[in-house]
């Protein structure tokens, strides 16, 4: 039975729970007392002590049986799994599922399809619940976004940048991604849509890349104004120099648009005030 306290739900189901979010929620749940069943694919993955459930998100007979009598689903697997995620939890329960601030990139590419289409499937749902859209991640056990970064300059004298890193980004750390999964749990049942969760404030990605260089020990590297073109012409042979990290050219043209968010909405509906980024930063290196 159910107390008046607590807005926690009974049967929670976490599915994606041996990724890095996934792992993140899982400790903060288990640090606060809440059950929840691990659904994953692969059980060799899983570590915790909680009995996780086997099913592959492309079988719908196996996930509907992992996710039977939950309360709660929350996924923290990509977006384009939404639909089938829908429709294999039982009737009664509401979602707290991940999406991605690619999903307002102008460029096509097929992470931000899935996850436009994702969170269309869920808001035509009607189902209770969010869609969360975090911005860049930092901070997680095993993340390769300033973890990458700090390497590449750690190699380079001088940092190329496309627009000399001028566009805005708005980087969150893994610490308040998960206190907004919580949150949302928390919330479930009265929350609708989906909702943008990002850091503080947007800065430069060339100031972003100097506060990384400073949290890592280092010196920040001059900036090498490039033409996003070369660098991406550039980009396949990363793969070729075992020195260098690889950098896609999708990433190299995300990097030329702004992304910067607006959080009121995050610290209503949620509560959570993210970390500064120099505290963030502080706390990965």
């Amino acid at each position: 039975m159910r107390t008046a306290r607590t807005e926690h739900p009974l049967t929670l189901a976490l599915i994606g729970a041996s990724g890095r979010s996934g792992r993140a929620l899982a400790a903060a749940l288990r640090e606060a007392g809440l059950p929840f069943r691990p659904v994953l694919r692969d059980a060799l993955k899983w570590t915790g002590p909680e009995t996780p459930a086997l099913a592959d998100l492309t079988d719908p007979v196996a996930l509907a049986a992992a996710l039977a009598g939950a309360e709660v689903v929350v996924s923290t697997a990509h977006a384009r799994h939404a639909p089938a995620i829908l429709a294999a939890a039982p009737p009664g329960a509401a979602f707290i599922l991940m999406g991605s601030t690619r999903r307002f990139s102008r460029w096509p590419d097929d992470h931000g399809d899935g996850v436009r289409a994702g969170e269309a499937a869920f808001l035509a749902s009607g189902r209770p619940g969010v869609m969360l859209h975090p911005t860049m991640i930092y901070g997680a056990e095993g993340e390769d976004n300033v973890q990458r970064l700090a390497a590449l300059m750690r190699r380079l004298p001088v940092l190329p940048l496309p627009q000399g890193g001028r566009a805005l980004v708005q980087p969150i750390h893994q610490g308040d991604v998960t206190a907004c999964l919580l949150a949302a749990i928390g919330r479930a049942r009265g929350l609708a849509g989906a909702l943008v969760i990002a850091g503080p404030e947007a800065l430069p990605y060339r100031e972003f890349c100097a506060a990384v260089a400073r949290a890592a020990g280092m010196a920040p590297r001059p900036v090498l104004p490039i033409p996003a073109s070369a660098l991406m012409a550039f980009a396949p042979l990363t793969r070729a120099l075992p020195f260098l990290p690889r950098i896609g050219r999708d990433e190299i043209r995300r990097l030329t648009e702004d992304k910067a968010f607006d959080i009121a909405p995050m610290r209503a509906t949620l509560g959570i005030a993210p970390r500064p980024l120099a505290a963030g930063l502080k706390q990965t290196f």
